[in-house]
């Protein structure tokens, strides 16, 4: 029997997580359950595997406790959050982090931990209840020489810790799942500061055993030991080790917080474990650029603080915590500080954007701010490494400049690793495994080699994981790479690493050809629109005075597609304009490289601004060129582009036999895909040549049967959805036919897969030429003008000449049908004047018919006479019908207007043309307005029964869309006209 005195201190201990240690450390008889190899020791409070002890937290250790006693039924989440979070309101996250500790403890055998989905959890496993008839008795500690309990002692923290409440929160719950929990992330990242605050708030859970050792100003990690003796105040003779410590720490209940372990990593490493193994009741709180990498150990990454991704509005600016800590900072070197307008907001959000959100940093600049000014700090961050100096004079060396903060990682790095470093400097944008191999050393070197050091980068807090990537990818913060880059160019490597750069993204733009032996994936072309920021870079070097002018051609050449893809086309017709400035210094190039120039300069070109006599000149030379090299995949691109530009001009009469060109190549290719763009490149045409029977079976053919290549070939040769543009037309064409439900589904069906495919230009294409002039045509105004709000938002971000001169042109015809009449028509006039100076644009004459509504709308009929009289001979030089029957009946409705009495019968010889051309086209829609401006001609001459014959034999032909405007407004007239009689 243990006397009552001593198993009353015994007691005492267990429930206040210590020992009294007057005369050593007391252990009482355990409580021992076993399954297996495993034992959880009640008394002793441990999980041990094989009697060896696996470190885990004391929450995690009080949901074994419960499990096991519970003998393998089932215990709810509430009854387990009752009994160890007594009177706390827990989150489910939380216990899913102490679960997550424990499957982790029990390695392999995880699966005895089972999750019965939404109720709670069971151990699995036969348990049995041992008395270990050794433990009876006392067992006195040889660690006698610590005579009385730790007390905490912590350093006061200093300023307020900023930004940082979630990771308090997730550093609890991590410490009390987890014995040893390692802080890590660059240097300035505020790894200490986190330690302390967390270590002050959890204090009190270790009846007040918790301690801070910093470790920085230890040179001989042999010191360890002695260090954190000495902070504990334990009195130790003989040679002080890391046993001898844990001895004398025993079964005492402490926080431990190691600070920058990152210089002493193998020993501190050892430190830990031993503590932890020989130390049941000690929990570990490490801060270190590099993980301890040991058994237990959970590993907390300390992020950026929040920076905010775009533009910043004064109500949610304070919001983020990387400009709640600038501010903060500023304000108290300067009280007077203060953000004056919204470019002081935007100029703040940049710094910390450029800053990665590192909070040393960003105490840097705002201690510079304080003294300079924010627009010299916004200005001089290029130099940020002489700029960002002045840390506070109590701080340690290497947290007084950011160049030393940055010195003190790299100079830790073995010097493989420091080149690899400075050589993925080169990547603005990140890097694939692949490319950073192709960095890595002048001579061959193996991807795994690679892997390794990039790994041990990573571990160390250098370099980042780009989680954004499904591919492996990783990159350097900002102020990382501006220090390696520096260190690249003092070891002589900026212009070898610059050359070798471009050669692999010119290689890798190349190999993804689509008429390489690899074609592209989905995923292929995604990951080359990652390496945009590379492939700029590249760029800009292959076109400097040391650069490489076949580099600038054949990687221009390559990636052309891709900017026109990301609706870039600005930046693609630059990039190629300096290609082709180039092109003459490149003799090795081959035919083929120039020819993938020349169309992609006339791609972007019919885009973007530029002459038409220039494009077509480019263009023409590309198709000549694709011509000689009997190149069939060359052919279609040329004749796609060379159809694309004049048809883009509104010339139909020259885009009409380059369609019929590209049908037949197409049909030589023997590809069913390349026969369906030829059938979209026709029916587009058919249309607008006034032909609407034949264009709808070939639009509809594309819109039902056509698949994509596997191979994304359309995707980077034609660079829209095929199928998208094909039913856009079709929904025009079925208005035309008298469908106008199915022409407003085939629009809304266009718009939404345009959205859900993420590619502007393609929703600009289904909103300019299905969503608006549908909606236009059926009369639906509002729609109309929500999809001119989306297509302005859209031509404004992306710079597109082409689509915001269409998109003007298309509100200015809104406005007219709102009856909006001289605001529109001035709208309209300047629209189409910009398109004569872009060489012309589709639906001209269609919008010429709208700028003559307005000038009529608003008074002026005469200049509405002549705008529709050149509207159609536009109509009969270009060959664009489709709208002609519609010219010829405003025309006649503007003669009605004239104070001359006797052009009535002109306009009656209008109306009835009109009538011809539309029942010519199938266009019944025209049909049913002509028909309706006869009617109203009739009614005035005073001949009701008459107007009612011209009317309802068309209305009568409609089997859908009667609610729409001109089929209300036909019904309500044939309504008005019941039983006339002349």
């Amino acid at each position: 029997m243990i006397p009552g005195r001593l198993a009353g201190k015994i007691e005492k201990s267990r429930h206040h997580g210590q020992l009294e240690t007057g005369q050593g450390a007391l252990l009482g008889r355990s409580s021992v359950f076993e399954c297996g190899d495993w034992q959880v020791d009640t008394a002793g409070r441990e999980l041990r595997m094989r009697e060896v002890p696996v470190p885990i937290g004391e929450r995690a250790f009080e949901i074994v406790e419960v499990l096991v006693s519970a003998a393998g039924a089932l215990v709810t989440k509430d009854h387990l959050m009752k009994r160890v979070w007594p009177g706390a309101i827990v989150e489910e996250n939380t216990i899913q982090v102490h679960i997550s500790a424990l499957r982790k403890a029990l390695g392999p055998d995880r699966g005895m931990l089972k999750t019965v989905s939404g109720r709670g959890y069971r151990l699995l496993g036969e348990w049995r209840r041992r008395n270990d008839a050794e433990g009876d008795g006392v067992v006195l500690s040889s660690s006698a020489r610590q005579a009385r309990p730790l007390m905490s002692r912590l350093p006061t923290p200093g300023t307020e810790l900023i930004g940082r409440t979630e990771a308090k929160k997730a550093l609890g719950d991590l410490l009390s799942a987890y014995r040893i929990v390692t802080l890590t992330g660059p240097g300035g990242i505020g790894k200490t500061k986190l330690a302390l605050a967390v270590a002050h708030d959890l204090a009190s859970r270790f009846d007040g055993n918790a301690w801070f050792v910093e470790l920085v100003s230890l040179s001989n990690p042999g010191l360890i030991p002695t260090s954190v003796a000495a902070t504990l105040g334990l009195k130790l003779s003989g040679e002080i080790s890391a046993s001898s410590v844990a001895e004398a720490v025993g079964r005492q209940r402490l926080l431990l917080v190691l600070d920058n372990c990152e210089h002493l990593i193998d020993s501190a490493a050892h430190f830990v474990e031993t503590m932890v193994r020989m130390c049941p009741r000690v929990t570990v709180l490490a801060t270190s650029r590099e993980v301890l990498r040991v058994d237990g150990e959970c590993v907390h990454r300390v992020p950026p603080l929040d920076v905010p991704a775009g533009q910043v509005g004064r109500s949610d600016f304070l919001t983020h915590s990387a400009i709640q800590l600038f501010v903060a900072r500023t304000k108290a070197l300067h009280s007077g500080f203060a953000l004056q307008d919204d470019d002081e907001l935007t100029t703040v959000a940049s710094v910390c954007r450029r800053l990665d959100g590192i909070p040393l940093a960003i105490e840097f600049a705002a201690a510079r701010t304080a003294t300079l000014g924010l627009k010299q700090v916004a200005a001089r961050l290029s130099d940020r490494f002489s700029l960002l100096t002045g840390g506070r004079r109590t701080a340690l060396p290497r947290h007084q400049t950011l160049r030393a903060a940055l010195d003190w990682s790299y100079e830790l790095l073995p010097e493989a690793e420091q080149r690899l470093l400075r050589r993925l400097s080169i990547f603005p944008a990140g890097f694939t495994l692949e490319a950073a191999a192709a960095l890595a050393d002048g001579s061959p070197r193996t991807v795994s080699a690679t892997l390794t050091d990039i790994a041990a980068l990573v571990a160390k807090s250098l370099v980042a994981l780009d989680t954004s990537a499904p591919e492996g990818r990783w990159r350097l913060l900002e102020t990382t790479r501006a220090y390696a880059a520096e260190k690249l160019a003092n070891h002589g490597e900026a212009e070898w690493g610059a050359r070798r750069h471009a050669e692999f993204f010119r290689d890798l733009v190349v190999s993804a050809a689509p008429d390489a032996q690899q074609a592209p994936t989905a995923d292929r072309i995604k990951s080359l629109e990652r390496e945009i920021d590379n492939v700029r870079a590249a760029l800009d070097w292959a076109s400097s005075a040391l650069g490489d002018a076949s580099t600038v051609v054949i990687l221009t050449a390559g990636y052309a597609a891709v900017w026109i893809g990301m609706s870039l086309i600005a930046e693609c017709r630059e990039r190629v304009e300096r290609a082709l400035a180039v092109i003459g210094t490149a003799p090795d190039l081959s035919e083929h490289s120039r020819l993938m120039l020349h169309m992609s300069l006339g791609a972007a070109l019919y885009h973007c601004t530029g002459t038409v006599q220039r494009t077509g000149v480019v263009l023409a030379e590309a198709l000549d060129a694709a011509e000689r090299q009997a190149d069939e995949d060359a052919k279609l691109r040329a004749l796609w582009a060379m159809w694309s530009f004049r048809y883009n001009s509104g010339c139909m009469l020259a885009a009409w036999p380059l369609a019929e060109r590209f049908a037949i190549v197409a049909a030589n290719t023997g590809r069913t895909a390349e026969g369906f763009v030829a059938d979209r490149l026709l029916g587009t045409t058919l249309h607008h040549v006034g032909r609407q029977t034949e264009a709808r079976r070939h639009l509809e053919r594309v819109r039902d049967q056509y698949v994509a290549p596997t191979d994304h070939r359309h995707a980077m040769w034609f660079h829209y959805d095929q199928r998208i543009l094909a039913r856009s037309i079709l929904s025009r064409v079925l208005w035309l036919q008298g469908l106008p439900e199915q022409a407003r589904d085939n629009a809304i069906a266009c718009v939404e897969a345009a959205r859900s495919a993420d590619h502007k230009l393609t929703l600009c294409y289904a909103l300019n030429m299905a969503a608006c002039p549908v909606a236009i045509l059926t009369g639906d105004l509002d729609d109309a003008e929500k999809a001119v709000v989306e297509l302005a938002d859209i031509v404004n971000e992306h710079s597109v000449a082409f689509w915001k001169a269409l998109t003007d042109c298309v509100t200015g015809h809104v406005m007219v049908r709102q009856g909006r009449f001289a605001e529109g028509a001035a709208v309209l006039s300047n629209s189409l004047s910009e398109c004569d100076s872009l060489g012309g644009t589709t639906w001209y004459p269609e919008f010429q018919g709208a700028l003559a509504e307005g000038q009529a709308g608003s008074g002026r009929v005469a200049d509405a006479l002549d705008t529709v009289d050149r509207a159609l001979a536009k109509v009969e030089n270009d060959c664009e019908r489709w709208c002609r029957p519609e010219l010829l009946r405003l025309r006649g409705e503007f003669l009605l207007r004239t104070e001359n009495r006797y052009r009535a019968a002109e306009a009656e010889g209008c109306f009835a043309e009109a009538l011809a051309a539309a029942r010519e086209q199938g266009a019944l829609s025209w049909e049913l307005r002509s028909a309706m401006s006869v009617a109203r001609l009739r009614l005035t001459q005073d001949h009701p029964a008459e107007a009612r014959r011209v009317l309802a034999p068309v209305y009568a032909q409609f089997s859908e869309g009667f609610a729409t405007a001109d089929l209300r407004n036909a019904h309500d007239m044939l309504g008005s006209l019941a039983g006339a009689r002349n």
